[in-house]
């Protein structure tokens, strides 16, 4: 009996925990299973891990217990504790900085390391994030309380959008309040499970940012910015606002970093470099990292193929982003 128990915790715990990367045992997910009369009994934590993985990991657990001689039979109890909201408001003080393709990216990548996660297209007059998730061509539908039940993108990413629910290419002519309203409606939507969501915050610091701040407080920012000293002047202006509404700022970074040439591979840095981590310093805030400037990021973003799901250009640089991102989000132990 002892060696079966130890064979069925080692069997265990070579199941990966998409969270972490550890063992189920060593992550916390699960104590050592329980084994009488034939049957491995597991009782597994799956807080803050997608439908779909959960699914995954109950079949290797039966997979990896079931092959352990004497076991007739895996028997799983999943628990989950829910969490509390987690809104993370992706800002830039002007427009064209890259804001939606870095939140699209940040999205993505954060959902490959096993977090619930829905991105939120706020950017109302100008919502780009259907073309980014190849989404377009899908339109939430509403439960019986009228709330709208967001798209699941085919990143598993969950996403609401003003771009799904107008006619592609419609001007959106709404005043501020407005604007502001159909944000709400959608971080109020029926996410079902998701807890962490990435905002897409349209540029500046309107009446969309202001009751974002005052109704639905982020949990943190993420401030863009090109390297020019203009972009740079204007994303101060949303650090300070953030800093108003005592948001917390998770850090600073820089788009359009850095271009290399496709024929001759010479690298040029037509905006500049190294401004947005120098202010970063500066105003003792972290850096948390650059993306280049590259073709290949718009054709492809362009596409609906964000580089983060499909390893394109500039995936290391969007991932190293969102690794500094998860480590703001949930620190490391030990």
């Amino acid at each position: 009996m002892t060696d079966t128990n130890e064979q069925l915790a080692k069997a265990l715990n070579a199941v990966i925990d998409p969270q972490s990367g550890k063992g189920l045992i060593d992550s916390g997910r699960s104590s050592a299973p329980k084994f009488a009369d034939g049957a491995a009994t597991v009782i597994l934590d799956v807080t803050g891990i997608p439908e779909v993985r959960r699914e995954l990991i109950e079949v290797d657990i039966k997979r990896a217990l079931g092959a352990i001689e004497g076991v007739d039979d895996v028997r799983i109890g999943m628990t989950s504790t829910r969490k509390g909201r987690r809104l993370i408001a992706v800002g830039s003080g002007k427009g064209g900085v890259g804001k939606s393709t870095l939140s699209a990216n940040l999205a993505i990548a954060l959902a490959r390391r096993g977090m619930n996660v829905g991105i939120i297209d706020a950017d109302i007059y100008g919502p780009s994030l259907p073309r980014l998730l190849d989404a377009e061509d899908s339109k939430p539908t509403a439960n019986e309380d009228r709330q709208m039940i967001p798209v699941r993108t085919q990143y598993g990413v969950s996403m609401l959008s003003m771009g799904q629910l107008v006619k592609p290419g419609q001007a959106i002519a709404w005043r501020g309040p407005m604007a502001a309203n159909a944000m709400g409606q959608m971080i109020d939507a029926d996410w079902g499970e998701t807890d962490t969501f990435v905002l897409d915050l349209p540029p500046g610091t309107g009446d969309v940012q202001l009751t974002m701040v005052q109704k639905y407080k982020p949990t943190g920012a993420v401030i863009v910015s090109t390297p020019q000293d203009l972009a740079l002047i204007d994303a101060r202006r949303a650090i300070h606002f953030f800093e108003e509404a005592d948001v917390p700022i998770i850090g600073l970074v820089e788009n359009m970093a850095g271009y290399k040439c496709p024929e001759c591979g010479a690298v040029s840095d037509p905006f500049g470099t190294g401004g947005a981590e120098a202010a970063a310093k500066e105003m003792g805030y972290d850096f948390l990292g650059r993306i280049p400037l590259d073709i290949g990021i718009r054709t492809s973003s362009d596409e609906g193929l964000p580089p983060a799901a499909t390893g394109g250009p500039g995936a290391d640089a969007f991932n190293g982003v969102a690794g500094k991102l998860a480590d703001w989000l949930d620190p490391p132990k030990g």
